[in-house]
């Protein structure tokens, strides 16, 4: 009797040593670019904006909002 090998029954596909570190030293290269980059002023003044207690008010007067809206809806 003779045997077939399904298609499934193949072994997985593998990287050898010497591709992984390939593959490894090209992704160092590609992140070390773009971290050494940094953030730019804007972004980061965005950050610390959106950090500060101020905005964490703005944010908190938007949903005021929405409960004075539900107040009269409630008969106020």
């Amino acid at each position: 009797m003779v045997q077939v090998r399904a298609a499934s029954a193949r072994p997985d596909p593998t990287l050898n040593r010497e591709i992984q570190t390939k593959i490894g030293q090209q992704l160092r290269a590609i992140y070390d670019d773009i971290v050494d980059q940094g953030v730019p002023d804007r972004f980061a003044d965005l950050l610390r904006n959106l950090d500060s207690p101020v905005a964490n008010g703005h944010a908190g007067n938007g949903h005021a909002g929405n409960g004075k809206t539900a107040g009269k809806d409630s008969g106020e």
